[in-house]
């Protein structure tokens, strides 16, 4: 049975992957992700406009693949 979250293959469909500061530029701020341990990253770097991002040193993402 495949829950309604899962693909065929019983992967889930969202991932929470989370970033940290790396460096600012001009008007955004670089982060980097931080994959889970014995996996390859999925996003890499990040690039988040100053206004949203504050003084935030770390960041989550949620991505929801919709098909």
């Amino acid at each position: 049975m495949v829950c309604g979250r899962c693909s065929a293959r019983g992967l889930m469909s969202k991932k929470v992957v989370t970033f940290e500061y790396e460096k600012e530029t001009k008007n955004s701020v670089r982060y980097k992700e931080i994959p889970e341990e014995g996996t390859a990253p999925i996003v890499g770097s990040l690039y988040v406009q100053k206004w949203f991002a504050g003084d935030s040193k770390t960041i989550e993402i949620t991505i929801d693949k919709k098909d």
